[in-house]
C-alpha cells in the first residue's frame, strides 16, 4: 500500500532531524572562535553540548503535553473523557534517574569521541550497541537469543571492524585529524555503546513495566540528565583532562571559555540551537513513524540518515572518500536486519528457503518489526518494537 502524504512527511522529518542531530554537533566542533586566551580555535566543548541534548529531550515532555491538550480539545464534545490509549502518566519519577545517568555518561563520551573522529564513523560505530545489548540482555534479563540474532551480532562486529580499518587506513588523509586521535575517538564511541546498552537493559527491566508514554519518558530522562550534568560541570572546571582537553586551562570542561567563544562567534549558536530542536522533533517523528508505519520502517530510515550523514560529510569535506567505509556500512545494515529479523529473513521465509517459526517467548532485544501499536500496548523502551529513545 502506498504511503499517505502524512507518512511521507513523517519519514522525511525522521531522516532530516536524525541527520541534523549528528551534523549540527559536528558542525559546531568544526567552527572556530576566539577563546579566553585570545586564540582562534575549534569549539570543542562536548560536555557543554551534552547539556543542549538534554534540553532537547526536555522539549519532548513539552511536546507530549501539547499533544495531550490537543487530544482533550478534540474530545470536548464527547461524554467519555477517558485517555485515548492505555498509557498511564502516573508513575514514580525516580525510575528515570539511573537511565539518565547512563545517558549522561554515554552521550558525553560519544560527543568527546566525535571531536576526534569523523561524523560518519561516529554514526556507524553506534551500531555496536546491538552487540552489547544482546550480550547484556542474556546476562541480566535471562533473554535467549535465537540463531539469527547471534549471526547478526557477528555480522555487526565484522562491519565495525571494517569501519575501524577504513578510519585507520585513511586517518592521516584529512586535515585536522590525526591517526591517534581518530582511533581514540572511535574507541570512545564504541565504549559509550556499552553504557548505552546498559541504559537499554535498565529501562527494559525497571521502566517499561510502568507503561510510560515514550515522549514523556524521554522528557524525564532529559530533566534528570540536565540536572546531573549541570552539577557535574562545576567540578569539571577544575579536573585536568590531559590529551582529552582542548580548552586553554586543560580541564574536562571550561564553561566560561565556551560562552566566550559563543560571544566571539555568534554563528555557533545556530548549530547548538539546531541540535536542541532536532532532538525534540526526532523523538516525536520516531514515535509517529513507529505508530503510523512500523518499527521496521523506522530502522530502515535510521540507516538512511547514516548514509545522509556520510554523504554530507564528503560534500562539505569533513573527510575524504574511503572505499572501505560504505562496505562497512552495508555490512552493519545487514547485521542489524539479521538481528532484528527484518527484510532478509522474512523474504527467505516467504520464498520457502528457510523454515524457523518463532517461539512465542522469543523477543528481539532491539526494535523488531511491528505494524504499529496494538490495543494492548507493548513496552515502550528502547529495545522493543515501539523504541523511541535515541541513544544520542
Amino acid at each position: 500500500m502506498a504511503w499517505t502524504q502524512k507518512q511521507v512527511l513523517l519519514a522525511v522529518l525522521l531522516v532530516f532531524t536524525g541527520s541534523i542531530n549528528t551534523l549540527s554537533t559536528k558542525w559546531a566542533d568544526e567552527m572556530t572562535a576566539v577563546n579566553s586566551e585570545g586564540e582562534d580555535v575549534p569549539f570543542n566543548h562536548p560536555y557543554f553540548q551534552t547539556e543542549g541534548m538534554f534540553i532537547g529531550e526536555m522539549l519532548c515532555m513539552l511536546t507530549f503535553y501539547i499533544m495531550v491538550c490537543y487530544a482533550r480539545r478534540q474530545r470536548q464534545g464527547q461524554v467519555e473523557m477517558t485517555p485515548s490509549n492505555d498509557q498511564n502518566p502516573r508513575f514514580p519519577k525516580k525510575i528515570f534517574f539511573v537511565p539518565a545517568m547512563c545517558d549522561t555518561l554515554a552521550t558525553s563520551t560519544m560527543y568527546l569521541g566525535l571531536t576526534l573522529t569523523y561524523a560518519s564513523s561516529f554514526q556507524m560505530l553506534r551500531g555496536a550497541v546491538i552487540v552489547f545489548t544482546g550480550l547484556l540482555s542474556v546476562a541480566f534479563l535471562g533473554r535467549k537469543l535465537r540463531y539469527y540474532q547471534w549471526i547478526g551480532i557477528c555480522v555487526v562486529i565484522v562491519g565495525l571492524v571494517i569501519v575501524g580499518i577504513s578510519d585507520f587506513v585513511g586517518g592521516s588523509d584529512t586535515e585536522g585529524y590525526t591517526l591517534n586521535g581518530i582511533i581514540t575517538g572511535d574507541l570512545l564511541i564504541i565504549a559509550a555503546q556499552v553504557i548505552t546498552a546498559t541504559q537499554m537493559v535498565v529501562e527494559e527491566k525497571f521502566v517499561t513495566k510502568h507503561n510510560v508514554p515514550p515522549l514523556l519518558a524521554v522528557g524525564w530522562e532529559g530533566v534528570f540528565g540536565f540536572i546531573v550534568m549541570t552539577i557535574l560541570l562545576v567540578p569539571f572546571n577544575w579536573i585536568p583532562a590531559g590529551i582529552f582537553s582542548s580548552n586553554p586551562r586543560g580541564v574536562l570542561e571550561d564553561i566560561p571559555d565556551a560562552f566566550i567563544q559563543l560571544k566571539n562567534n555568534p554563528a555557533l549558536i545556530g548549530p547548538i540551537i539546531g541540535n536542541i530542536i532536532s532532538i525534540a522533533f526526532f523523538n516525536f517523528a520516531g514515535v509517529s513513524v513507529t505508530k503510523e508505519l512500523s518499527a521496521t520502517t523506522r530502522m530502515v530510515l535510521d540507516s538512511v540518515r547514516t548514509l545522509v550523514i556520510w554523504v554530507v560529510s564528503l560534500i562539505v569535506k569533513w573527510q575524504k572518500f574511503q572505499y572501505l567505509q560504505p562496505i562497512g556500512f552495508a555490512v552493519l545494515v545487514i547485521g542489524m536486519m539479521l538481528y532484528n529479523d527484518v527484510v532478509i529473513l522474512p523474504f527467505l521465509r516467504s520464498r520457502g528457503c528457510i523454515r524457523d517459526d518463532l517461539p512465542e517467548d522469543t523477543e528481539p532485544v532491539i526494535a523488531s518489526s511491528s505494524s504499529g501499536r496494538s490495543e494492548s500496548l507493548e513496552k515502550d523502551g528502547i529495545d522493543n518494537s515501539n523504541a523511541t529513545v535515541e541513544p544520542l
